[in-house]
Parts: C-alpha cells; structure tokens; sequence
C-alpha cells in the first residue's frame, strides 16, 4: 500500500487503535492494519466477520480488544 493511500484510510478513520484504522463502509465497519502486511476486514457492527485476510489471532484481538471497546466511540458522532 502505498503512502497515499494510507493517508487516506487515516483522513476517512473514525479511529485507529495499535495500528488499525476503523472505518464506515456501507451499513458496515471496515478495518485495516495500517502496518505491513496490510491485512484487512470487514465486519458487521455485531462483529460477524464479512470477510477477512487476517489471520486468526489477529482478527480475535481486533474484534475482541480493539473494536469491543471502541465500539461506542465509532457511533458517537460527538468524536467525529
């Protein structure tokens, strides 16, 4: 991914945490390692996975540490 790129996920990010950006996609949340390599998901605001190329303790960490508790914060329009 290139430096452009990744700017641009970070301008259109509700948040990041460690590394990973949080953005809307649609009715869904999109999530991307902003470090190489670059992995990336997309999920439901549930947390059902859509699809991912994350490996499997990377999307449990993310879903269950990261996104459970910033979960409020990606709603609140307060913080946009």
């Amino acid at each position: 991914m290139s430096e452009k790129e990744i700017e641009d996920i970070i301008d259109k990010a509700k948040f990041i945490v460690s590394g990973y950006a949080f953005l809307a996609k649609e009715d869904n949340v999109s999530i991307v390692n902003l470090n190489p390599p670059h992995h990336a998901a997309l999920i439901r605001p549930n947390g059902e996975v859509l699809e991912t190329n994350m490996y499997d303790i990377e999307l449990e960490i993310v879903l269950n540490k990261y996104w459970a508790k910033n979960k409020p914060f990606f709603f609140d329009l307060t913080y946009a």
